[in-house]
């Protein structure tokens, strides 16, 4: 959440400009494993019963902490369940939690901003100082108690994720907006009778789309880790349906004897996570076009 200052840096995107942003991306290397993750982290979770190969919450007290086996791949937990099959039903929390948060931010946060971008005055006073009030208290924290006053569920704790991460968008859009507004095509726009309607939604809206795409790789990635720390407190996905940040919490208190049941959640959430910022990166060097 700490990129919006690299990402308002970025020079408006030119109106009439249509770069390749894919050839751009695909000329790095490191943007092109990212999107391989990525790629193959949602058709897991997508196709989470084909592709796991036990119940995930079907209980084995036979094969309690079972380490990594031809029978268990990556070993059992603390009752049974098959590791590899939770990870797989718990990479669709994950999907959702980085996708449905970054969505309530970008549906409110983008007519919010334009009308705050664009016609100023008292209404632009009165949304950049709720704005400013939520971005005095940090992301998780906003998060938690938002979850933890809405009950514990992954739904609830997507609304909270998507509320916590609202005001960094809305404060990127309307920066966007404001320094749109001041260009050369915008009052000659406005010389030639265009409505301030029109002058927003033809003009200064695509011009704030690429810097909210970038915003939104990096959130959803900021959105995984949250779920992940909303379950391990108990206030997201609820047992015994599986999460990665629930497996962690569960796996504690076994460091010692079964350390799989950490690493591997712990390695996937890493591994979107490192994906997911990697790819924003790369996004904002293509449509940079100083990069051109």
């Amino acid at each position: 959440m700490n990129e919006t200052g690299a990402v308002l840096a970025m020079p408006a995107v030119v109106e009439g400009r249509r770069p390749s942003v894919m050839r751009r991306l695909l000329r790095r290397p490191p943007a092109v494993i990212a999107m391989a993750m990525v790629a193959a982290f949602v058709v897991i979770a997508l196709a989470a019963p084909h592709v796991a190969p036990y119940d995930p919450i079907k209980q084995n007290f036979l094969a309690i902490r079972k380490a990594p086996s031809d029978a268990y791949r990556l070993g059992t937990d603390e009752v049974g369940r098959d590791v590899l099959s939770r990870l797989v039903w718990g990479a669709r929390a994950s999907l959702l939690a980085g996708v449905i948060p970054v969505t309530i931010a970008l549906v409110v946060s983008i007519p919010l901003g334009l009308l705050s971008g664009c016609a100023g005055g008292w209404l632009d006073g009165l949304i950049m100082r709720i704005t400013d009030a939520m971005l005095a208290i940090p992301f998780l924290i906003v998060a938690i108690a938002l979850a933890a006053f809405l009950g514990p569920s992954l739904t609830n704790a997507m609304i909270a994720i998507g509320i916590a991460a609202l005001p960094t968008f809305l404060r990127l859009a309307r920066g966007t907006a404001l320094a749109i507004t001041t260009e050369e095509y915008i009052e000659s726009a406005r010389s030639l009778g265009c409505s301030r309607v029109r002058v927003a939604v033809r003009h200064v809206l695509p011009n704030i789309v690429p810097p909210l795409l970038i915003q939104s790789s990096l959130t959803a990635a900021a959105a995984i880790i949250a779920e992940a720390s909303l379950s391990f407190l108990g206030l997201g996905q609820q047992p015994p349906a599986p999460s990665w940040g629930s497996m962690l919490n569960a796996a504690q208190r076994y460091l010692v004897q079964a350390p799989w049941m950490a690493i591997y959640p712990g390695l996937m959430i890493f591994g979107i996570v490192m994906s997911l910022n990697v790819l924003g990166d790369a996004l904002r060097d293509a449509l940079d076009p100083k990069h051109h």
